[in-house]
């Protein structure tokens, strides 16, 4: 079996957990309302607005006997360049005020999954943080683009609504292929390890962000 396979395998209990969520079963069955779909894209934005910065602070703690693996995080970070500010274009596209968001603070779960994130590169394993993306993009490509449809019946907003959305649906599968790749060149079993233990831990973390999310913490409808 591969790394990948295993690292699947032994996570598939907090996955399942973190997709019967209310949020996100609710979003799949079109029973998001404008202010609830406003207050999860603030919170998205809060962690995302991190990736960039936490992959390179990864790239910069890699042993060099694993040059190729920081190479990656280098393709990561111009891939994700920006992808905060789409979240703020779909949040002014939805009838919020994007500004607000940007100067706000995250939820509680969000503020502790992103801190996390910076302690297990800052001290724990660096190679840790792929169980984040592990989740994040592989939960991403397994409901984005339905609960997106769903989303836009039950709101009646438009396609400039869902571009962070639909840019993690079925759009992003070779960057979820690519991850496997990568995974399957981890050969160190502390490495490997670690992936796991991140990742159920961010499985869990995840769903508290989404535990988070109500309408009554949305950000005030645009003027």
């Amino acid at each position: 079996m591969t790394f990948f396979s295993t690292l699947q395998t032994e996570t598939e209990s907090e996955r399942k957990q973190l997709i019967s969520s209310a949020l996100v079963q609710d979003a799949l069955a079109g029973k998001l309302d404008r202010d609830t779909y406003a207050a999860f894209l603030g919170q998205a934005y809060h962690h995302v607005k991190h990736t960039v910065p936490l992959l390179m602070a990864a790239g910069s703690r890699i042993p060099a006997d694993m040059e190729w693996l920081r190479s990656a995080l280098a393709e990561y970070v111009e891939e994700e360049l920006g992808h905060q500010e789409w979240i703020l274009n779909d949040i002014k596209a939805s009838g919020y005020d994007a500004d607000a968001v940007r100067r706000g603070v995250p939820n509680a779960a969000t503020e502790l999954m992103v801190a996390y994130a910076y302690h297990v590169i800052d001290r724990g394993n660096p190679v840790g943080f792929f169980g984040m993306v592990h989740v994040l993009e592989g939960t991403s490509v397994s409901v984005a683009d339905q609960a997106a449809d769903s989303i836009a019946r039950s709101t009646g907003l438009g396609p400039e609504a869902f571009t962070y959305l639909r840019s993690h649906g079925t759009l992003d599968i070779e960057h979820v292929k690519f991850f496997e790749n990568l995974m399957n060149r981890i050969e160190k079993e502390e490495d490997q390890q670690a992936i796991v233990h991140c990742a159920k831990r961010f499985y869990g973390l995840y769903a508290g962000v989404y535990d988070s999310v109500r309408a009554d913490q949305a950000i005030g409808r645009a003027a």
